[in-house]
């Protein structure tokens, strides 16, 4: 049996999880009496493992290599067209990028069940009244915008801001490791029937700095060493709460600081969620010793996301173009950037106009009329005050892509 002061035997030997005893003793009153004595005495907590230091190549099957360098080949790809599209007339790609952020964010946070339409999404971005899960989606849109900004280091402190982006608000111990012990499945009187029980929280700061250090090692192919970087930090599990969607927003981080996407989002989350199962037993093999599978889901993964990342775009394009020959105005009329705006934004009132565009609250309505009169806009409360109105045919493409991903 492990102690507290043991560590792997090995920093250069990945194998199965290991596990150490700790006291425990329910604090549910509310439990029945079977249920706490399931749930006294000792519990077991994995003890991560050194993966800074790890020669991680041997581990690997050649299949394994071939599949995340086609993966990667895919990402720089999609990259590179996204970015060809700013060069093109009034090819925004801030809008495609903005869509393909919140596309990313919706799909990270679906992973966890929590599931919203297009609609309600761009209610919670425009401050309009919107379901909880759309609130709580809106927040893990902030989560992937701080993994973007601070993409130039991986660290605790980037970690810890973007975990508290995600949970501001909603939960006092945003931005911070937590000081508890968490497990996954099971009961929650106590971790004894979990699925998993991560580490002590005794262990939580030395682990993210192990895999900090492991981000910034050069001599590993990024989207393999993205993957590792993922599946470490979800065995950590450092917060309390939010732990998933915040290593996915480091896998955004990670990926935009190693180059792979250096001008857009890529909705890779999108290709985990079209197997979720696959992709917690990944996981599970990753605990267990083998780090093929979680590679292998995120070369899958990366492969669905660029092919249907580039559809999506094409359409949303595609509408922005159809929208904009049904227009008749002068050249430097608002009414252009806003046909581009619904791209990013498909829920509209004249305040967010305003404010966006940067134009009077007059100037906004009649581009907004323009826009509804030529089959854009549709008015959508019909109310004499805070009205709303919303571009029908982005929200269909997106709901669609979000559909496609449980279809695939």
């Amino acid at each position: 049996m492990k102690t507290m002061s043991d560590d792997n035997s090995d920093p250069g030997v990945l194998g199965p999880l290991e596990y150490e005893s700790h006291p425990w003793s329910p604090g549910n009153v509310y439990a029945g009496r079977s249920a706490i004595r399931k749930h006294s005495g000792p519990y077991r907590a994995a003890i991560p493992a050194q993966i800074a230091a790890l020669d991680w190549v041997p581990l690997f099957d050649g299949q394994v290599f071939a599949d995340a360098d086609e993966a990667t080949q895919q990402l720089v790809r999609f990259d590179q067209y996204l970015a060809a599209k700013r060069d093109s007339e009034r090819g925004e790609l801030p809008p495609m990028t903005s869509i393909l952020l919140r596309t990313e964010s919706a799909s990270s946070s679906q992973i966890e069940n929590l599931t919203v339409g297009a609609r309600q999404l761009a209610l919670a971005e425009l401050g309009e009244q919107a379901s909880n899960n759309a609130r709580l989606v809106t927040a893990n849109v902030h989560a992937m915008e701080a993994a973007t900004e601070l993409a130039e280091e991986v660290s605790i402190g980037s970690v810890l801001e973007m975990h508290r982006r995600l949970l501001d608000g909603v939960d006092p111990e945003a931005g911070s490791l937590r000081t508890q012990q968490v497990w996954i499945g099971g009961s929650a009187v106590g971790p004894h029937l979990a699925t998993f029980v991560p580490p002590h929280q005794s262990r939580v700061t030395k682990a993210l700095d192990d895999l900090v250090d492991f981000c910034h090692r050069d001599d590993l192919s990024p989207l393999i060493q993205i993957a590792i970087a993922h599946a470490q930090f979800e065995t950590v599990h450092p917060f309390t709460d939010g732990n998933g969607r915040t290593g996915r927003a480091l896998v955004q981080s990670m990926l935009k600081g190693s180059g792979l996407t250096a001008h857009t989002t890529v909705p890779l989350s999108a290709g985990l969620l079209v197997d979720v199962e696959r992709y917690f037993g990944a996981l599970t093999a990753y605990r267990a010793g083998d780090p093929n599978p979680i590679v292998s889901e995120f070369s899958r993964a990366a492969r669905y996301a660029a092919a249907e990342g580039q559809e999506l775009v094409d359409d949303l394009d595609r509408i922005r173009v159809e929208s904009a020959s049904r227009l008749v105005a002068r050249s430097d009329s608002a009414v252009w950037a806003l046909n581009d705006l619904l791209i990013r934004q498909p829920v509209v009132n004249t305040a967010y106009v305003s404010k966006a565009l940067g134009i009077s609250k007059v100037s906004a309505q009649t581009s907004i009329d323009r826009l509804e009169a030529a089959g854009t806009l549709t008015e959508s409360t019909k109310k004499v005050r805070h009205r709303v109105w919303q571009a029908n045919e982005v929200i269909a493409r997106l709901d669609e892509f979000a559909a496609g991903i449980r279809r695939a």
